[in-house]
């Protein structure tokens, strides 16, 4: 499980999912948009329906990729161990991952009931800037679950869903940021275009995804 707004997804979003196939040796990865954010508002959303249109389209003709619709379809606030709970009653044989940044990971103990999530799921961890692993293994261990992540070292890919925005509220290109039907679907149906402009900076924000 890939868990974040994907507002909108972005190639950053599909290296990490393609390295913790890889790494992992998992047979599917399975991206899950938002539903209701529980802890702040999602920036600029155009509606979790169409963040989930969006990542399907990101994902199309990979089969290696999927795409889950059991937050963004559900009313209730998308919390993360409870996600993990319902696929655990749809996939009761198999092993689950929760894939996510070192530094989402180093905050877990802030999330919801994180220890039932290191129940539920073995961590994929990709690394980040300015977070050691160190911080990462501290957290877990007390948690009680420490040996329950996987590292994933990966090349950084400095894109984000903020920088994207960004970009397209300034007229500037986004294509090979996101995949191309995503680009279209933004630029047909004018995403994000009336957002206030301003400094448009270059540097990617990171987006932690709620709990």
């Amino acid at each position: 499980m890939l868990g974040s707004a994907f507002n909108p997804p972005h190639l950053g979003h599909l290296a990490l999912a393609q390295e913790a196939f890889a790494r992992l040796g998992l047979g599917e990865v399975l991206l899950v948009p938002t539903g209701r954010a529980p802890h702040k508002r999602i920036e600029d959303d155009p509606g979790s329906d169409v963040r989930l249109e969006m990542t399907r389209l990101a994902v199309a003709g990979d089969e290696r990729l999927g795409v889950s619709g059991l937050e963004t379809e559900s009313d209730e606030p998308s919390y993360s161990y409870r996600t993990l709970e319902l696929l655990r009653e749809q996939r009761p044989d198999e092993e689950l991952f929760f894939v996510m940044g070192a530094d989402a990971a180093a905050g877990l103990e802030s999330w919801r009931r994180p220890e039932r999530i290191l129940e539920l799921a073995r961590l994929g961890v990709a690394g980040r800037r300015g977070v050691g692993r160190s911080e990462v293994e501290a957290a877990l261990e007390r948690l009680g679950g420490a040996g329950r992540a996987e590292f994933l070292d990966m090349p950084q890919i400095e894109v984000s869903s903020t920088m994207v925005r960004r970009r397209v509220a300034g007229g500037r290109p986004i294509r090979y940021m996101v995949p191309d039907p995503v680009a279209e679907l933004i630029a047909d149906r004018g995403l994000y275009a009336a957002l206030a402009s301003g400094a448009i900076p270059d540097a990617p924000t990171r987006e932690s995804r709620p709990a």
